[in-house]
Protein backbone atom coordinates (compact mmCIF):
# COMPACT_ATOMS: atom_id res chain seq x y z
CA UNK A 1 0.00 0.00 0.00
CA UNK A 2 1.75 3.61 -0.59
CA UNK A 3 0.91 6.08 1.48
CA UNK A 4 0.08 9.49 -0.31
CA UNK A 5 -2.24 11.29 1.65
CA UNK A 6 -1.75 11.66 5.39
CA UNK A 7 -3.96 13.34 8.19
CA UNK A 8 -2.03 14.52 11.21
CA UNK A 9 -4.24 14.91 14.57
CA UNK A 10 -2.14 17.93 16.49
CA UNK A 11 -1.48 20.84 15.52
CA UNK A 12 1.21 21.32 18.29
CA UNK A 13 4.94 21.23 17.82
CA UNK A 14 5.37 17.61 17.34
CA UNK A 15 2.01 17.45 15.26
CA UNK A 16 3.29 20.32 12.97
CA UNK A 17 7.23 19.11 12.71
CA UNK A 18 4.93 15.27 11.62
CA UNK A 19 3.24 17.19 8.87
CA UNK A 20 6.54 18.82 7.94
CA UNK A 21 8.43 15.90 7.41
CA UNK A 22 5.68 13.90 5.68
CA UNK A 23 4.98 16.94 3.24
CA UNK A 24 8.69 17.16 2.19
CA UNK A 25 8.44 13.62 0.95
CA UNK A 26 5.66 15.12 -1.10
CA UNK A 27 2.82 13.78 0.91
CA UNK A 28 -0.59 15.48 0.91
CA UNK A 29 -0.52 16.51 4.43
CA UNK A 30 -4.06 17.60 6.46
CA UNK A 31 -3.08 18.82 9.84
CA UNK A 32 -6.22 19.18 12.09
CA UNK A 33 -6.61 20.22 15.37
CA UNK A 34 -10.14 21.88 16.70
CA UNK A 35 -8.48 25.03 17.69
CA UNK A 36 -8.30 27.35 14.76
CA UNK A 37 -5.28 29.51 16.70
CA UNK A 38 -3.40 26.75 16.61
CA UNK A 39 -3.61 25.94 13.30
CA UNK A 40 -2.96 29.50 12.86
CA UNK A 41 0.16 29.83 14.56
CA UNK A 42 1.25 25.99 13.31
CA UNK A 43 0.90 27.90 9.41
CA UNK A 44 2.98 30.99 10.55
CA UNK A 45 5.69 29.18 12.70
CA UNK A 46 6.11 26.62 9.05
CA UNK A 47 6.53 29.82 7.23
CA UNK A 48 9.15 30.87 9.60
CA UNK A 49 10.79 27.35 9.58
CA UNK A 50 10.98 27.47 5.62
CA UNK A 51 11.89 31.39 5.25
CA UNK A 52 14.97 30.20 8.16
CA UNK A 53 15.92 27.30 5.60
CA UNK A 54 15.76 29.31 2.56
CA UNK A 55 18.47 31.82 4.46
CA UNK A 56 20.75 29.27 5.59
CA UNK A 57 20.57 27.61 1.85
CA UNK A 58 19.24 24.47 2.35
CA UNK A 59 16.16 25.00 0.38
CA UNK A 60 14.96 27.47 -2.61
CA UNK A 61 11.53 29.35 -3.09
CA UNK A 62 10.24 27.12 -5.28
CA UNK A 63 11.13 24.22 -2.45
CA UNK A 64 9.24 26.25 0.09
CA UNK A 65 6.09 26.43 -1.92
CA UNK A 66 6.26 22.88 -2.94
CA UNK A 67 6.23 21.99 0.78
CA UNK A 68 3.88 24.42 2.23
CA UNK A 69 1.37 23.84 -0.62
CA UNK A 70 1.31 19.97 0.28
CA UNK A 71 -0.06 21.27 3.81
CA UNK A 72 -3.61 22.22 4.34
CA UNK A 73 -5.21 22.86 7.12
CA UNK A 74 -8.37 21.52 8.87
CA UNK A 75 -10.29 21.63 11.85
CA UNK A 76 -13.00 18.75 11.87
CA UNK A 77 -12.00 15.44 11.67
CA UNK A 78 -14.32 14.33 8.94
CA UNK A 79 -11.77 16.05 6.56
CA UNK A 80 -9.44 13.91 7.47
CA UNK A 81 -11.77 10.75 5.70
CA UNK A 82 -9.25 10.12 2.35
CA UNK A 83 -6.25 9.92 4.13
CA UNK A 84 -4.09 6.40 4.03
CA UNK A 85 -2.08 7.36 7.56
CA UNK A 86 -3.02 9.49 10.43
CA UNK A 87 -1.00 9.84 12.79
CA UNK A 88 -2.13 11.46 16.17
CA UNK A 89 0.10 13.65 18.23
CA UNK A 90 -1.90 15.35 21.24
CA UNK A 91 -1.97 14.94 24.65
CA UNK A 92 -0.77 11.91 26.75
CA UNK A 93 -3.76 11.04 27.73
CA UNK A 94 -5.18 7.41 27.49
CA UNK A 95 -8.81 7.95 27.32
CA UNK A 96 -8.67 11.41 25.49
CA UNK A 97 -6.70 9.30 22.86
CA UNK A 98 -8.60 6.49 22.78
CA UNK A 99 -12.05 9.18 22.00
CA UNK A 100 -10.49 10.83 19.21
CA UNK A 101 -9.54 7.87 17.47
CA UNK A 102 -13.03 5.73 17.74
CA UNK A 103 -14.57 9.26 16.28
CA UNK A 104 -11.68 9.18 13.42
CA UNK A 105 -12.49 5.39 12.92
CA UNK A 106 -16.03 6.32 12.06
CA UNK A 107 -14.77 8.61 9.07
CA UNK A 108 -12.22 7.52 7.35
CA UNK A 109 -11.68 4.35 4.77
CA UNK A 110 -11.51 0.90 6.00
CA UNK A 111 -7.71 0.61 5.15
CA UNK A 112 -6.88 3.51 7.01
CA UNK A 113 -3.68 3.04 9.03
CA UNK A 114 -4.14 4.68 12.67
CA UNK A 115 -0.95 5.55 14.08
CA UNK A 116 -0.20 6.81 17.40
CA UNK A 117 2.82 8.85 18.15
CA UNK A 118 2.69 8.33 22.23
CA UNK A 119 6.21 7.86 24.26
CA UNK A 120 5.43 5.79 26.70
CA UNK A 121 0.95 4.49 26.79
CA UNK A 122 0.23 0.92 25.55
CA UNK A 123 -0.14 0.78 21.91
CA UNK A 124 -2.74 -1.70 22.31
CA UNK A 125 -4.83 -0.27 24.43
CA UNK A 126 -5.34 2.17 22.07
CA UNK A 127 -5.99 -0.34 19.60
CA UNK A 128 -8.37 -2.01 21.75
CA UNK A 129 -10.80 1.19 21.23
CA UNK A 130 -11.36 0.25 17.07
CA UNK A 131 -13.40 -1.71 15.78
CA UNK A 132 -10.71 -2.61 13.53
CA UNK A 133 -7.63 -2.52 15.98
CA UNK A 134 -5.51 -4.59 13.26
CA UNK A 135 -4.99 -0.83 11.54
CA UNK A 136 -3.55 0.73 14.69
CA UNK A 137 0.01 0.89 15.17
CA UNK A 138 3.12 3.57 17.47
CA UNK A 139 5.12 5.71 15.26
CA UNK A 140 6.88 7.66 17.50
CA UNK A 141 8.92 10.88 16.13
CA UNK A 142 11.63 12.16 18.42
CA UNK A 143 11.40 16.36 18.89
CA UNK A 144 11.70 18.29 16.61
CA UNK A 145 10.29 16.06 14.02
CA UNK A 146 11.81 17.41 11.39
CA UNK A 147 15.56 17.01 12.73
CA UNK A 148 15.66 14.13 14.65
CA UNK A 149 16.31 10.98 12.57
CA UNK A 150 15.00 8.76 14.95
CA UNK A 151 11.39 7.09 14.21
CA UNK A 152 10.43 4.20 16.87
CA UNK A 153 7.26 2.34 15.06
CA UNK A 154 5.75 0.06 18.12
CA UNK A 155 3.46 -2.49 16.47
CA UNK A 156 0.57 -3.85 18.68
CA UNK A 157 -0.43 -7.40 19.46
CA UNK A 158 -3.37 -6.86 16.91
CA UNK A 159 -1.43 -5.00 14.86
CA UNK A 160 -1.25 -6.74 11.34
CA UNK A 161 1.50 -7.65 10.03
CA UNK A 162 1.19 -5.50 6.42
CA UNK A 163 0.49 -2.48 8.53
CA UNK A 164 3.41 -2.79 10.07
CA UNK A 165 5.69 -3.31 6.45
CA UNK A 166 3.66 -0.58 4.98
CA UNK A 167 4.64 1.73 8.14
CA UNK A 168 8.49 1.06 8.40
CA UNK A 169 8.75 1.36 4.14
CA UNK A 170 6.92 4.84 4.74
CA UNK A 171 9.28 6.34 7.38
CA UNK A 172 12.10 5.13 5.56
CA UNK A 173 10.58 6.91 2.49
CA UNK A 174 10.60 9.89 4.51
CA UNK A 175 13.97 9.56 4.93
CA UNK A 176 13.90 8.47 8.51
CA UNK A 177 15.75 5.85 10.54
CA UNK A 178 13.32 3.31 11.91
CA UNK A 179 14.13 1.20 14.92
CA UNK A 180 10.66 -1.33 15.51
CA UNK A 181 10.05 -1.70 18.91
CA UNK A 182 8.26 -4.45 21.06
CA UNK A 183 4.91 -2.55 22.94
CA UNK A 184 6.54 -2.34 26.43
CA UNK A 185 6.68 0.86 28.41
CA UNK A 186 8.56 3.53 27.32
CA UNK A 187 9.46 1.25 23.82
CA UNK A 188 13.45 1.43 23.60
CA UNK A 189 14.66 5.56 24.27
CA UNK A 190 12.38 6.27 26.89
CA UNK A 191 13.44 3.09 28.73
CA UNK A 192 16.95 2.40 28.00
CA UNK A 193 17.63 6.58 28.53
CA UNK A 194 15.66 6.38 32.27
CA UNK A 195 19.18 5.66 33.85
CA UNK A 196 20.47 9.05 32.36
CA UNK A 197 18.35 10.55 34.91
CA UNK A 198 17.33 8.68 37.92
CA UNK A 199 20.77 7.31 38.80
CA UNK A 200 22.34 10.88 38.42
CA UNK A 201 19.37 12.07 41.04
CA UNK A 202 20.30 9.27 42.70
CA UNK A 203 24.20 10.51 42.71
CA UNK A 204 23.18 13.72 43.68
CA UNK A 205 20.98 12.82 46.61
CA UNK A 206 23.54 11.06 48.30
CA UNK A 207 25.95 13.99 48.29
CA UNK A 208 28.00 12.64 45.86
CA UNK A 209 28.09 15.60 43.76
CA UNK A 210 26.12 18.87 42.95
CA UNK A 211 24.20 19.07 39.75
CA UNK A 212 26.98 20.85 37.94
CA UNK A 213 29.51 18.51 38.74
CA UNK A 214 27.62 15.66 37.31
CA UNK A 215 26.78 17.55 34.84
CA UNK A 216 29.81 18.29 33.65
CA UNK A 217 31.20 14.80 34.34
CA UNK A 218 28.78 13.03 32.01
CA UNK A 219 29.02 15.79 29.11
CA UNK A 220 32.99 14.80 29.26
CA UNK A 221 31.88 11.31 28.05
CA UNK A 222 30.31 13.32 24.88
CA UNK A 223 26.81 13.92 26.04
CA UNK A 224 25.46 17.35 24.64
CA UNK A 225 23.71 17.80 27.43
CA UNK A 226 24.06 16.63 31.03
CA UNK A 227 21.10 15.36 32.80
CA UNK A 228 20.13 17.97 35.01
CA UNK A 229 20.50 20.83 32.12
CA UNK A 230 18.39 18.05 29.57
CA UNK A 231 15.61 17.61 32.37
CA UNK A 232 15.58 21.13 32.98
CA UNK A 233 15.36 21.70 28.72
CA UNK A 234 12.33 18.93 28.24
CA UNK A 235 10.64 19.91 31.78
CA UNK A 236 9.88 18.24 34.81
CA UNK A 237 6.07 18.37 33.70
CA UNK A 238 7.51 16.28 31.04
CA UNK A 239 10.08 14.29 32.44
CA UNK A 240 8.61 13.08 35.67
CA UNK A 241 5.83 12.60 34.53
CA UNK A 242 7.07 9.80 32.21
CA UNK A 243 9.81 8.88 34.48
CA UNK A 244 6.48 8.23 36.95
CA UNK A 245 4.62 6.27 34.28
CA UNK A 246 7.03 3.72 33.42
CA UNK A 247 7.55 3.03 36.67
CA UNK A 248 3.77 1.99 36.96
CA UNK A 249 3.94 0.27 33.90
CA UNK A 250 6.46 -1.85 34.58
CA UNK A 251 4.96 -2.90 38.22
CA UNK A 252 6.77 -0.55 40.14
CA UNK A 253 9.98 -1.99 39.55
CA UNK A 254 12.67 -0.28 41.61
CA UNK A 255 14.86 0.16 38.38
CA UNK A 256 12.38 2.99 37.31
CA UNK A 257 12.08 4.83 40.50
CA UNK A 258 11.17 8.32 40.29
CA UNK A 259 13.41 10.66 42.61
CA UNK A 260 11.63 13.05 45.35
CA UNK A 261 14.02 15.45 44.59
CA UNK A 262 12.36 15.94 40.70
CA UNK A 263 9.09 15.41 42.27
CA UNK A 264 9.25 18.44 44.80
CA UNK A 265 10.65 20.55 41.92
CA UNK A 266 7.16 19.49 40.08
CA UNK A 267 5.26 20.73 43.00
CA UNK A 268 6.65 23.89 43.46
CA UNK A 269 6.26 24.60 39.79
CA UNK A 270 10.04 24.98 38.97
CA UNK A 271 9.71 23.26 35.93
CA UNK A 272 13.10 24.33 33.73
CA UNK A 273 13.44 26.38 31.64
CA UNK A 274 9.99 26.86 30.80
CA UNK A 275 8.92 28.00 34.26
CA UNK A 276 12.52 30.06 34.97
CA UNK A 277 13.53 27.84 37.20
CA UNK A 278 14.45 23.97 37.90
CA UNK A 279 17.49 22.34 39.27
CA UNK A 280 19.23 25.39 38.05
CA UNK A 281 17.70 29.20 38.10
CA UNK A 282 17.71 30.86 34.59
CA UNK A 283 16.14 34.13 35.66
CA UNK A 284 19.15 35.29 38.07
CA UNK A 285 22.34 34.42 35.94
CA UNK A 286 24.07 36.54 33.74
CA UNK A 287 24.12 34.47 31.10
CA UNK A 288 22.57 30.91 29.63
CA UNK A 289 25.82 29.54 31.20
CA UNK A 290 26.78 30.67 34.02
CA UNK A 291 25.10 27.76 36.33
CA UNK A 292 28.22 25.87 34.64
CA UNK A 293 30.64 27.92 36.28
CA UNK A 294 29.33 28.82 39.65
CA UNK A 295 30.54 24.83 41.25
CA UNK A 296 33.73 24.30 41.11
CA UNK A 297 34.54 20.64 39.70
CA UNK A 298 35.69 17.80 42.09
CA UNK A 299 38.49 16.06 41.74
CA UNK A 300 39.27 13.42 38.38
CA UNK A 301 38.09 10.43 40.50
CA UNK A 302 34.81 11.25 41.71
CA UNK A 303 34.46 12.34 38.01
CA UNK A 304 35.28 9.21 36.49
CA UNK A 305 33.14 7.62 39.50
CA UNK A 306 30.36 9.32 37.90
CA UNK A 307 30.68 8.61 34.69
CA UNK A 308 31.54 4.96 35.68
CA UNK A 309 28.52 4.64 37.43
CA UNK A 310 26.15 6.27 34.88
CA UNK A 311 27.37 4.50 31.77
CA UNK A 312 27.04 0.90 33.56
CA UNK A 313 23.61 1.31 34.38
CA UNK A 314 22.61 2.49 30.96
CA UNK A 315 24.58 -0.47 29.33
CA UNK A 316 22.77 -2.61 31.91
CA UNK A 317 19.39 -1.02 30.56
CA UNK A 318 20.08 -1.28 27.25
CA UNK A 319 21.23 -5.05 27.71
CA UNK A 320 18.48 -5.77 29.45
CA UNK A 321 15.95 -4.34 26.79
CA UNK A 322 18.38 -6.98 23.80
CA UNK A 323 17.34 -9.90 26.44
CA UNK A 324 13.75 -9.25 26.42
CA UNK A 325 13.28 -9.04 22.42
CA UNK A 326 12.46 -5.16 23.21
CA UNK A 327 14.54 -4.67 19.72
CA UNK A 328 17.63 -5.81 17.76
CA UNK A 329 21.28 -4.67 19.02
CA UNK A 330 21.60 -2.79 16.09
CA UNK A 331 18.04 -0.89 16.57
CA UNK A 332 19.04 -0.48 20.31
CA UNK A 333 22.39 1.72 19.56
CA UNK A 334 20.41 3.01 16.67
CA UNK A 335 17.14 4.43 18.89
CA UNK A 336 19.97 6.10 21.24
CA UNK A 337 22.26 8.02 19.09
CA UNK A 338 19.72 9.08 16.44
CA UNK A 339 17.29 9.07 18.99
CA UNK A 340 18.55 11.26 21.67
CA UNK A 341 22.38 11.83 20.30
CA UNK A 342 24.33 9.30 22.48
CA UNK A 343 27.83 9.92 21.09
CA UNK A 344 27.80 5.74 20.94
CA UNK A 345 25.57 3.16 20.97
CA UNK A 346 25.38 1.77 24.24
CA UNK A 347 25.95 -2.34 23.14
CA UNK A 348 29.33 -1.01 21.17
CA UNK A 349 30.15 1.03 24.64
CA UNK A 350 29.72 -2.20 26.23
CA UNK A 351 32.29 -3.93 24.05
CA UNK A 352 34.80 -1.17 24.27
CA UNK A 353 34.62 -1.04 28.22
CA UNK A 354 34.67 -4.86 28.41
CA UNK A 355 31.62 -6.61 29.21
CA UNK A 356 33.63 -7.93 32.31
CA UNK A 357 33.31 -4.01 33.33
CA UNK A 358 30.03 -4.06 32.73
CA UNK A 359 29.16 -7.18 35.14
CA UNK A 360 31.84 -6.10 38.03
CA UNK A 361 30.51 -2.46 38.20
CA UNK A 362 27.29 -3.67 38.43
CA UNK A 363 28.18 -6.79 40.70
CA UNK A 364 30.25 -3.90 43.29
CA UNK A 365 27.51 -1.46 43.20
CA UNK A 366 24.35 -4.10 44.18
CA UNK A 367 27.04 -5.35 46.90
CA UNK A 368 26.92 -1.77 48.25
CA UNK A 369 23.41 -1.29 48.47
CA UNK A 370 21.31 -4.28 48.64
CA UNK A 371 18.96 -2.84 46.07
CA UNK A 372 17.40 -4.46 42.74
CA UNK A 373 17.58 -1.25 40.40
CA UNK A 374 21.26 -2.59 40.76
CA UNK A 375 20.71 -6.41 38.94
CA UNK A 376 23.13 -7.33 36.72
CA UNK A 377 21.09 -8.21 33.27
CA UNK A 378 21.10 -12.05 32.82
CA UNK A 379 22.56 -11.45 28.76
CA UNK A 380 25.71 -9.52 30.33
CA UNK A 381 26.17 -12.42 33.18
CA UNK A 382 26.18 -15.04 30.43
CA UNK A 383 27.83 -13.06 27.86
CA UNK A 384 30.94 -12.41 30.81
CA UNK A 385 30.93 -16.11 31.24
CA UNK A 386 31.75 -17.35 27.63
CA UNK A 387 34.00 -14.05 27.20
CA UNK A 388 31.70 -13.00 23.81
CA UNK A 389 30.57 -9.35 22.93
CA UNK A 390 27.70 -8.13 21.13
CA UNK A 391 27.38 -8.85 17.89
CA UNK A 392 26.53 -5.60 15.54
Amino acid sequence: MDINKVGVIGAGTMGSGIAQVAATAGCQVKLFDVNQAQLDKAQAALEKIMNRLIEKGRIDAAEKTRIQSNISYVNTVKDLADSDLTIEAIIENLDIKKKVFQELESHVSDSCIIASNTSSLSIASIAASLDKPERCIGIHFFNPAPLMKLVEVIPAVQTAQNVTDTCVATIENWKKVVAVAKDTPGFIVNRVARPFYSESLRIYEEGMASFATIDYALKGLGFKMGPFELMDYIGHDVNYVVTETVFAAFYFDPRYKPSLTQKRLMEAGWLGRKSGRGFYDYVNVDSEHAFAKADPVKSPELIKEIQDRVLIMLINEAADALFLNIATAQGIDSAMTKGVNYPKGLLAWANEKGIEWCVNGLDEMYDLYREDRYRCSPILRKMNAVGTKFSL
